[in-house]
């Protein structure tokens, strides 16, 4: 049917062989003439693409990716957006890839829509502290969207790109994150096949349930501004081991309920808001609510991105005045390290700690992402 082609061939074989699925990002070709006007000059568009084979060689989903970052200038976007899903004996897949994640189509559409339990993500993701390092914004994204979701990245330390992982709605169960040597990493996890009917799936949430009916903890006469990933957000720093703190900006107030095991003398703490559009490296609307370590004592500083801490947390809180259903809970401790099983989501919205924390805490974060279909 496609013509011969050795890389789907040796997938195909890949996945016979061995009774398994395979799923693979490649580049895809379609010739076209002059009687489709917008054909390029050399006759052909050419698509990054998503590949799936499943256990008898055959190929069963092929994903033409919609939204191609600002350098894949090599490829053209399909005509219309596809959402690919694809069943198994162990629930019903979607796939798209890399940027696709911040958009409604089709990632949005195949959760919502199309009801998939499970995600494939090819990816070639460049982590940006504090809130978009891959495995930080992936796991955040299957807790807020309540399905499993598997991500494969590419591992290549000169440009960022390191971060793969299996996750859960209720959390990571697997993941690799290494900027030291430029090795590989096989994950292995067992995930529920249908996660919305297992009990362990955890309850819809009303993001702004809680924060639209708590009185504003405080007035803050110390706002000042900060920029993070070019956008201008509005702080408060966190002056007192604990405490409950609110600031706000336009729309959106964020709430931060606190304890410190200890206000250490050399770091800064603060809570940080953002409501507005993203316009850098392309356009989306957010709104964000973040406790998040500044890099020094400096105010000036916060914001820029930060690995380590060493102030370790009694507790934590967090909660906002969102205006969209699309909220992304983050955890990150000390040196890039995700949370798993100490933090969790309660039904009015806030984002708590489960247990004491473990580890310095670097941000808590939740990540709304408003669409024009909000």
């Amino acid at each position: 049917r496609f013509g011969p082609a050795p890389v789907q061939e040796r997938l195909s074989c890949m996945a016979r062989n061995n009774s398994i699925y395979v799923v693979a990002n490649i580049g895809d070709k379609k010739l076209c003439n002059s009687s489709d006007p917008s054909c390029p000059s050399d006759g052909r568009y050419q698509y990054n693409t998503d590949v799936v084979f499943d256990p008898e060689g055959k190929l069963v989903a092929r994903y033409h990716k919609y939204n191609l970052f600002m350098i894949e200038s090599q490829f053209n976007y399909p005509k219309e957006p596809e959402a690919v899903t694809f069943e198994t004996p162990f629930g019903k897949f979607g796939i798209f890839t890399c940027f696709d994640i911040l958009f409604y189509e089709p990632a949005v559409i195949l959760v919502s829509k199309m009801q998939v339990d499970t995600v494939l993500f090819p990816t070639a993701w460049m982590n940006v502290l504090p809130f978009l390092t891959a495995v930080e914004f992936h796991s955040a994204w299957a807790v807020g969207m309540r399905v499993n979701f598997l991500a494969a990245n590419i591992h290549k330390t000169s440009l960022a790109m390191t971060g793969s992982g299996i996750y859960a709605p209720d959390g990571a169960r697997t993941y690799s994150y290494n900027m030291k040597t430029e090795d590989g990493h096989l994950l292995l996890a067992e995930l529920d096949a249908h996660p919305r009917l297992s009990p362990a799936s955890p309850p819809a949430v009303s993001w702004s349930s809680y924060a639209l009916n708590v009185e504003r903890f405080s007035q803050n006469d110390h706002d000042f501004t900060g920029i993070i990933f070019h956008d201008k957000f509005t702080f408060t720093e966190l002056t007192k081991p604990g405490g409950n703190l609110t600031v706000c900006q336009k729309d959106l107030c964020c709430h931060l309920s606190y304890k410190m095991a200890g206000k250490r003398d050399d770091e800064a703490y603060v809570l940080g808001a953002f409501d507005g559009l993203h316009v850098v490296e392309g356009q989306y609307y957010l709104q964000i609510c973040t406790l998040l370590k500044c890099k020094s004592t400096d105010l000036d500083t916060c914001g820029q991105p930060v690995e380590t801490a060493q102030t370790k947390f009694e507790m934590f809180s967090l909660s906002g005045t969102f205006g969209t259903n699309y909220v992304f809970p983050e955890v990150l401790y000390s040196g890039v390290q995700l949370a798993p099983g100490e933090f969790e989501v309660l039904n009015d919205g806030r984002l708590i700690s489960k247990t004491k924390p473990t580890k310095p805490v670097v941000t808590v974060t939740l990540f709304g992402r408003r669409y024009e279909k909000d």
